[in-house]
């Protein structure tokens, strides 16, 4: 029993299927009661046959490489790459795409790409510096061959080049403005939170609280602009009156946005020549920090951006200041 083994038959089965025909290299993989196979016929392409749009186009046009959707996905693929370490290249990338207006008469890939900017600037708050820097360099560089055949000027001539940039710059600031302070009005609400900056608006969706982070990035990119000369001091001092309007009954929002936009721009506007303007909105500012219908959290916000305004720009003494 021990010394006789049953010998494996794995390896004789092999090679005698091999002779046989029956292994896939074979003439037939016949079997006992198989049915023999017949050729398949291959599929017929119907003509209303379902396929990509992508495939389909590809045979009756090419790929326009300046279209409204290649310059979007271009443009937000390079601002996602923008950092101050790699401005200067990545900015001459963007101008490149700005100056493709040239062949146009309405400018409008140079309107698509100051969207693009403006929408990431109010996104991205605390690149508001950057973007204003990037906005500032498109206005002196964008070609001269860039014109608005809409838009003309005192001479019945078409604006280009970079009044045509600082023009259309300065209408999406306004637009944007007066379209979150209308929407504001709108949708006015009473209620005031007293929670951390995390939970700022703790009963509300996130679209509400998206819209409210974007309008203090709007007023912080506005700031920034006017610091770089691009937006006038008579357009600053509009924004601060708009936004101090309301002294009895104020909105958090609002003086959120006033705090946001003097710490910005305070040094730049305590001028001698602003002065009796900017002792007039701190007057306002005491005022509501006394106010009942402020809460604390407000009433500290104040005095913070106060102190810091003070710190930054004063060069006169303002009694009662904290």
């Amino acid at each position: 029993m021990g010394n006789k083994r049953t010998r494996s038959k794995r390896g004789v089965d092999r090679g005698e299927a091999g002779k046989t025909g029956s292994s896939f290299g074979g003439s037939s993989l016949s079997q006992p009661g198989a049915l023999p196979l017949e050729p398949v016929a291959p599929l017929e392409l119907s003509a209303n046959r379902w396929q990509p749009q992508s495939l389909g186009n590809k045979k009756h046009q090419q790929p326009d490489t300046d279209s409204p959707e290649v310059v979007d996905r271009k443009v937000r693929a390079l601002l996602n790459k923008l950092t101050m370490e790699r401005f200067d290249s990545i900015s001459d990338q963007i101008i490149t795409w700005a100056n493709k207006s040239e062949n146009e008469h309405d400018g409008r890939t140079l309107i698509q790409v100051i969207r693009l900017v403006f929408e990431k600037a109010t996104d991205e708050a605390a690149w508001s510096e950057m973007y204003a820097r990037l906005c500032r360099k498109m206005m002196e560089q964008i070609s001269p061959k860039v014109q608005d055949e809409y838009i003309k000027n005192a001479e019945g001539k078409p604006i280009a080049g970079g009044q045509l940039f600082r023009k259309y710059l300065l209408n999406r600031c306004q637009e944007e403005f007066e379209r979150r302070w209308a929407a504001k009005e709108n949708t006015a609400s009473p209620e005031k939170y007293e929670s951390d900056e995390a939970a700022l608006y703790p009963d509300e969706d996130c679209t509400a609280q998206k819209a409210r982070r974007q309008g203090l990035g709007l007023i912080k990119f506005i700031g920034e602009l006017f610091k770089l000369q691009m937006l006038t001091e008579r357009i600053m001092h509009e924004c601060v009156k708009r936004l101090l309007g309301n002294v009895d009954n104020p909105e958090e929002e609002e003086i959120a946005s006033l705090c946001k936009l003097l710490t910005t721009i305070g040094q730049s506007l305590d001028t001698p020549k602003a002065r009796a303007h900017v002792d007039v909105y701190f007057s306002h500012m005491k005022e509501l920090v006394k106010n009942p219908n402020v809460n604390f959290r407000t009433q500290f916000m104040l005095l913070v951006s106060e102190r810091q305004i003070g710190n930054a720009a004063i060069t006169h003494s303002r009694t009662g200041s904290p």
